[in-house]
């Protein structure tokens, strides 16, 4: 019997399903914060491991993803990263002990880092020309899962409780893998040689830190903003959708990226651009905390939402030859990096319990980036 849709479309909606089920452990927990710390009795450092853990498995994998796919394969890999993931999960309806959540955080980062390891690896493999297009949607799916995530946790809290809340993020990995094991013919590819790690640069540790800090800001933003809007008065439903709009406006402004970019052979004006937007955005936390929503909203969500576009394309225009190592290595430094960020605040907000300081080193860091990325002139300038 025919199959009812081309391998290519199957393939893209089954991404694009996956890329949904990659964010919500992490993005569900920020409007919990006042239940996991009335429940779990979490503190706010105990409570940015939450973030932290998972965003330091994507780093890890990243940069062990050669050998990770010369074990494993792209496919078996992705199905045991859905399998972790959902496993993690739904251990969660089982309690809220502070060092329950914080395992099942590192479990859940490690099958997330999997997946995101190896799934641009079978996209590039077996779908050379559309694999822009496949990585876009890829990414959308990312984005939509944490929109849906953060604007659904606390009425499904209130409606069946905070156990079964953290845990439903398991029914739609389950989903997921039931999907990807029956509708993705299993790959066989050949054996994979060792990568040979390429020499690290001036330049690709500067690529790395940029990556790095700019990421801080998204895992920042994520763990702590319902919590700032919540301290303001807000109630966890109404800095959940906060959460999810800033999120919707992260892929509004990755989409616009993807449209200009080309335009720009330089593309400082639009790094520039960005930061300066996303400082600004920063910027309005500091001085005017819980008072300007939506303007600190759309700042810092269009800066976050372009700039990790912009980081890669950078990362690529510098890398000559052995992109995809460069890429590797510079997302696995950068999300171990940005992987400090959440701890930070959260041991600032036990100390202070206020978030200025954490918003001040965030702008501090957005700073430092506007002076490295005056250092990325295009190839053919150096020249």
């Amino acid at each position: 019997m025919k199959a009812l849709l081309p391998a290519g479309v199957m393939f893209a909606l089954i991404t694009f399903l996956v890329g949904l089920n990659l964010r919500p452990v992490l993005a569900a927990v920020g409007p919990l914060f006042p239940l996991l710390q009335s429940t779990a009795g979490l503190s706010a450092t105990q409570f940015s491991l939450l973030t932290t853990l998972p965003v330091a498995m994507m780093g890890l994998a990243a940069l062990v993803g050669p050998t990770l796919l010369r074990h494993t394969g792209a496919w078996r890999g992705i199905a045991i990263g859905l399998f972790i993931l959902a496993l993690a999960a739904a251990l969660r309806v089982f309690s809220l002990n502070a060092l329950w959540l914080i395992a099942t955080a590192l479990l859940a980062g490690a099958g997330i880092g999997m997946i995101q390891a190896l799934i641009p690896t079978m996209i590039k493999r077996d779908y050379a020309r559309s694999a822009g297009t496949l990585m876009s949607l890829f990414s959308t799916g990312i984005m939509a899962g944490a929109a849906l995530a953060a604007a659904s946790a606390a009425p499904a809290a209130e409606t069946v409780g905070i156990h079964f809340t953290l845990a439903a993020a398991a029914l739609p990995a389950i989903i997921a893998l039931g999907i990807w094991l029956t509708g993705i013919a299993q790959q066989t590819a050949a054996p994979t040689a060792a990568a040979v790690v390429p020499r690290t640069t001036q330049r690709a540790w500067l690529l790395l830190i940029f990556f790095g800090i700019g990421t801080a800001a998204y895992t920042l933003v994520l763990a702590w903003l319902p919590a700032l809007y919540i301290a303001a008065g807000w109630s966890a439903r109404s800095s959940g959708y906060l959460l999810a709009g800033l999120t919707l406006t992260e892929v509004a402004a990755g989409f616009m990226v993807s449209l200009v970019v080309h335009l720009f052979s330089d593309r400082r004006p639009l790094l520039m651009l960005v930061l300066l937007l996303l400082l600004a955005g920063l910027i309005c936390l500091i001085g005017w905390p819980g008072e300007m929503p939506v303007i600190s909203t759309l700042l810092l969500g269009l800066g976050i939402g372009a700039l990790f576009p912009l980081s890669l394309t950078v990362t690529l225009d510098h890398a000559a030859t052995e992109a995809g190592k460069l890429l590797a290595r510079v997302q696995g430094g950068g999300y171990l990096i940005a992987a400090t960020m959440p701890v930070i605040a959260g041991v600032v907000r036990d100390r202070a319990d206020s978030l200025n300081v954490a918003w001040l080193i965030m702008s501090a860091g957005v700073i430092v980036l506007l002076i490295i990325a005056t250092r990325f002139r295009p190839l053919n300038a150096r020249q």
